[in-house]
């Protein structure tokens, strides 16, 4: 019985030294189950209905306060940050660079959204063709590709304002290639400063949450990690609810998921 070994396996909770949160719905009208990830392991080492705080604070209860006080590192503390702050009090929190590209391309696509009002308005079809959300995967693509480079060249001469939002981009995500953390912080510093002076208020208003947010951007370069593994898992677990057509109650749901992407599934058992 899948409910006899999670007893087995489940409880306690096996500490992670470096770990993940992330959430995935399993139903309509925002209903989430929170998983924690053990980065090393990739596994999900432990799950519940819901998200934020209140849901953290229960993994962490369960963890017991000296696991607690040895867990390293931990990727993507947003919407958690309270919670691993009260628990986890030696743990480095780094702000995943996935969420962090989320907000550029948030703030780059509010620019192209309003320019691309203002192109319809003055009836200027060559610009609205770019600017349209069927090119617009191509903006927010993070690599420069060919197709993304003859973008950026007309944006050059047809709209500087989107231009330079897409400058303020790439100069940003050239940040991660930076050798050490002393680097990071100067280009992370200038960015700062380049992006409230655009006076773009997306941008400008970026420039100040990353500002507030900087040591926690900065800590990637000193434990590199992210959430690429959560992300994989939630790509299974959405995988697996889209084959079974949905599941009714959330507690089998949540053995399921540890059957597929974690400590049940015997393909993964160390």
């Amino acid at each position: 019985m899948l409910e006899d070994r999670a007893v087995e396996r489940l409880d306690p909770v096996l500490p992670p030294a470096y770990m993940s949160v992330d959430e995935v719905a399993w139903q309509k009208w925002h209903k989430y189950v929170s998983n924690v990830v053990d980065i090393e392991t990739r596994k999900v080492i432990w799950n519940h209905n819901g998200r934020g705080k209140g849901v953290l604070d229960k993994f962490y209860r369960a963890l017991g306060a000296e696991n607690c006080q040895a867990i390293k590192a931990i990727a993507r503390a947003r919407g958690f940050l309270a919670s691993t702050k009260a628990y986890a009090e030696n743990a480095l929190i780094v702000l995943d660079h996935f969420d962090v590209k989320k907000y550029l391309n948030d703030a780059v696509d509010t620019v192209r959204k309003e320019e691309l009002k203002k192109a319809r308005q003055q009836q200027n079809d060559e610009l609205s063709e770019i600017l349209h959300c069927n090119k617009r995967f191509i903006l927010m693509q993070n690599k420069v590709t060919s197709k993304k480079r003859n973008v950026l060249d007309k944006l050059a001469s047809l709209n500087q304002r989107v231009y330079e939002t897409m400058l303020l981009k790439e100069q940003f995500i050239s940040i991660y290639t930076a050798p050490d953390r002393k680097t990071a912080q100067r280009n992370l510093k200038d960015w700062i400063v380049a992006a409230i002076k655009s006076k773009i208020p997306s941008h400008v208003e970026l420039g100040y949450k990353f500002f507030r947010k900087r040591h926690y951007i900065l800590n990637y370069f000193i434990c590199r990690i992210t959430t690429a593994a959560s992300e994989g898992i939630n790509n299974k677990i959405k995988r697996l609810s889209r084959m079974t057509y949905g599941f009714k109650d959330v507690k089998y749901f949540l053995l399921k998921i540890h059957q597929h992407c974690g400590l049940l599934n015997p393909r993964l058992s160390t």
